[in-house]
C-alpha cells in the first residue's frame, strides 16, 4: 500500500464506515467536520480530526481550500470524498491530484464523461448501451420544454445534466406543469450543483429502478459485483434496496454485460454504479454514480466483498487480484433508509436531537451509523440517521429478518420511517416482488392516512406500528396495548416518561394542514429559497406560494386556499423554523 494516512472528506455514517476498513487496513485516519459536527462520531473515531467551517455545507464540507490546506498540514496522502459533497466533483479530484495526493476514486476525466448526463447518454450512445427515450441536448427554457414534451410525449421528466439523487429532477405530467417543473428543477439544480443545465427524457410509469455495482482496477480489469433494486423511492430517492433484483435473466445477462462495456468505454478504474430502469423485458441507462454508492452494503453482504477496501486498494495502484468467476453471490440482502423524516407528513424533513438511541442486533443484521444518545439532527445536512441491513440465505428470510430487527430498533425524539419500513415488510407488492419506482408514495399515503387522525407520533419504532402500541405492566406481567383511539391525538414521549407523569407531546400535523384560516405557513425548519408572491397578488388554491430547503430538499409551500396576498412575512434566505408564517391571506 503506497500510503497510510487517508483524508475523509465527508461526514456521518460514511466517514464512519470508511475509519472502520482502513483501521482494518492499518491506514490512520483524518476527519474533517463543521462547527456543527464537532461531537460527530467520525470526529471520535478518526485519528485526527480538523475543524473546516461553519456548519453550512458551502463552507466547510464543500470548502476546496479548507480541505486541501488540511491534508497539507496533516500529511495527508489519500483522500477519499465518501459520496455526496465533493465525491463526483471531477475539479475536486484533480486539485488533490495536483497537490501530490491520491484520489481514492475514479479518474477525473471519467467523472466528467458521467457526472454530466447529456454527455453520459452521448458515452451510452457511443458504447450501445440503450438510454431512455429522450434527448441529448440541454432544454433552455421552458418554450423549449414544451416541446420536448410534444416529440418524447408526456409524462416528461425534467432532469440536471450535473445532478443526481433526485436532485434536479422534476415531472410533468401535463402541460399545464410543464413550467414549474422546469423552473424546479432548473432552481434545484443551480443550488446543489451549481449547474443549471436540464435535459428532457420520456418518464416511464412504475419500472424498476436496477442499478450495477461496478469494480475496476487501474490495470484493466473491470467486473460486477450484481445488481441492486432500488425502486422503492419517495421523492426520487431510495428508502429500500435488495439485491438481487428480481428481474427476468435476459435482462440481468445484457444488463450485466452492457454495464461493464459502459466502465471500459471510458477507462473507469475504481467502484462505480450503472442505474437502469428496467420496464418487462427492456432496461434502459439512467446514469452512472462515479463515487462509493449508500446502498453499496448489499452487495458487500452477497459477495463477501469489502468495496471500500478494494476502492482504497485500486486507488493505490493494487490489481484486483481475482477475476468475474470469482466474484460468487450468496442469498439475500435488504437495506432500509432510516431516516428523520416524518412518512405521514409527505415524508417531511424532522432535524432533532435523539434522547434514546437503541441498534438492534443478532445473526445476519448489520447497522451502518453515526448516530447515538443525545445525536442532533442537522437541518443543513441530509436527513439520513442509519442504514438498516440484513441478510438471510433467502428472500422470504431476509424480509422477515428485517421486519424482527426494525421491532428492536428504538430511536427516540424524532420521527423516522421506521414503521413505513415495517410496513413494506407486510405489502403485497413487495413480497412478490412486482413493485416498482411508483409504488411507495401512494401506499404512504394511504398507508397512514386517517390512522392517527391526521397527525403522527414522535414515539419510538417499538411503539409506532401504525396505531401506537405502549406497554402496561399489571399484576407483575407486561402487556402490549394497541392505541385505537389515541386521546386529543397524543402520545407520550415513551411509556415510562408517561409513568413519571412528563408532559405529553404534540404529534406534528401533516403538511397538507400546516395553512389554516389565513396563514399559510412553513411546515419544517429551513432556509426559504423563493417567495413567489408579493402583497395584492391573487393566488389560486395550491399555487406555490414558497419553496423552503430543509435537509437538502427543495419544499414548494402551496396556497390551502385562494385568496389575495395581504402580507409576506419572510424573505430569501432566512431561515425560519416550523410552523412559521410565510405569507397571509385576505
Amino acid at each position: 500500500m503506497p500510503f497510510t494516512k487517508i483524508l475523509i472528506a465527508n461526514r456521518g455514517e460514511i466517514a464512519v464506515r470508511i475509519i472502520r476498513t482502513a483501521r482494518e487496513m492499518g491506514i490512520a485516519t483524518i476527519a474533517i467536520y463543521s462547527e456543527a459536527d464537532r461531537d460527530g462520531m467520525h470526529v471520535r473515531m478518526a485519528d485526527e480530526a480538523y475543524l473546516v467551517g461553519p456548519a453550512a455545507p458551502s463552507q466547510s464540507y464543500l470548502n476546496i481550500d479548507a480541505i486541501l490546506d488540511v491534508a497539507a498540514r496533516s500529511g495527508a496522502q489519500a483522500i477519499h470524498p465518501g459520496y455526496g459533497f465533493l465525491a463526483e466533483n471531477a475539479a475536486f479530484a484533480r486539485r488533490v491530484v495536483a497537490a501530490g495526493l491520491v484520489w481514492i476514486g475514479p479518474h477525473a476525466d471519467a467523472i466528467d464523461a458521467m457526472g454530466d448526463k447529456l454527455r453520459a447518454r452521448q458515452a451510452m450512445q457511443h458504447a450501445k448501451v440503450p438510454f431512455v427515450p429522450g434527448g441529448t441536448e440541454a432544454i433552455p427554457d421552458v418554450a423549449a420544454a414544451k416541446r420536448a414534451a410534444e416529440q418524447y410525449g408526456l409524462p416528461l421528466a425534467l432532469k440536471a445534466s450535473g445532478g443526481g439523487g433526485g436532485k434536479g429532477l422534476k415531472v410533468a405530467r401535463t402541460l399545464d406543469e410543464i413550467e414549474s417543473a422546469f423552473t424546479t428543477a432548473q432552481r434545484e439544480a443551480e443550488a446543489y450543483f451549481k449547474n443549471g443545465t436540464i435535459y428532457a427524457e420520456r418518464y416511464l410509469e412504475n419500472p424498476k429502478h436496477v442499478e450495477l455495482q461496478i469494480l475496476a482496477d487501474k490495470h484493466g480489469t473491470v467486473l460486477h459485483v450484481g445488481e441492486r433494486d432500488c425502486s422503492l423511492q419517495r421523492r426520487h430517492q431510495k428508502l429500500w434496496e435488495e439485491t438481487p433484483a428480481q428481474i427476468p435473466l435476459k435482462v440481468r445477462r445484457a444488463m450485466r454485460e452492457a454495464g461493464v462495456r459502459a466502465a471500459q468505454a471510458i477507462g473507469y478504474d475504481s467502484v462505480g454504479t450503472i442505474e437502469c430502469l428496467v420496464s418487462g423485458d427492456e432496461f434502459f441507462f439512467l446514469e452512472m454514480n462515479t463515487r462509493i454508492q449508500v446502498e453499496h452494503t448489499v452487495s458487500e453482504m452477497i459477495s463477501g466483498l469489502d468495496l471500500v477496501r478494494e476502492q482504497i486498494r485500486v486507488a493505490g495502484g493494487e490489481k484486483l487480484g481475482f477475476t468475474q468467476d470469482d466474484v460468487t453471490f450468496n442469498g439475500f440482502s435488504i437495506e432500509g433508509r432510516v431516516n428523520a423524516e416524518d412518512p405521514a407528513a409527505n415524508f417531511r424533513p424532522a432535524p432533532g436531537t435523539i434522547t434514546s438511541y437503541r441498534e438492534p442486533g443478532g445473526l445476519g443484521v448489520r447497522v451502518d451509523s453515526a448516530a447515538y444518545p443525545g445525536y442532533t439532527i442537522s437541518p443543513d445536512y441530509d436527513s439520513m440517521i442509519a442504514k438498516l441491513i440484513v441478510w438471510a440465505p433467502t428472500r422470504g428470510q431476509a424480509i422477515a429478518r428485517l421486519r424482527r430487527a426494525i421491532d428492536e430498533y428504538v430511536i427516540e425524539g424524532v420521527p423516522t420511517t421506521l414503521p413505513l419500513l415495517h410496513a413494506l415488510c407486510d405489502y403485497k407488492p413487495v413480497i412478490d416482488a412486482t413493485y416498482g419506482t411508483a409504488t411507495l408514495e401512494p401506499f404512504a399515503a394511504s398507508h397512514f392516512a386517517g390512522k392517527t387522525n391526521g397527525e403522527v407520533s414522535t414515539a419510538p419504532a417499538e411503539q409506532l406500528e401504525t396505531p401506537p402500541v405502549i406497554r402496561v405492566e399489571i399484576n407483575d406481567r407486561m402487556y402490549r396495548v394497541r392505541l385505537l383511539d389515541v386521546p386529543n391525538g397524543r402520545v407520550a414521549a415513551s411509556p415510562a416518561a408517561a409513568a413519571k407523569g412528563a408532559p405529553r407531546r404534540a404529534a406534528s400535523k401533516k403538511s397538507s394542514a400546516t395553512s389554516h384560516g389565513n396563514d399559510i405557513i412553513s411546515p419544517m425548519h429551513g432556509v426559504v429559497v423563493e417567495i413567489k408572491v408579493k402583497p395584492g397578488e391573487t393566488v389560486e388554491e395550491r399555487q406555490v406560494v414558497a419553496v423552503v430547503e430543509a435537509m437538502k430538499m427543495m419544499n414548494e409551500i402551496r396556497a390551502h386556499r385562494a385568496g389575495t396576498v395581504a402580507a409576506v412575512h419572510a424573505q430569501p434566505g432566512a431561515t425560519v423554523e416550523a410552523n412559521s408564517q410565510l405569507v397571509t391571506l385576505a
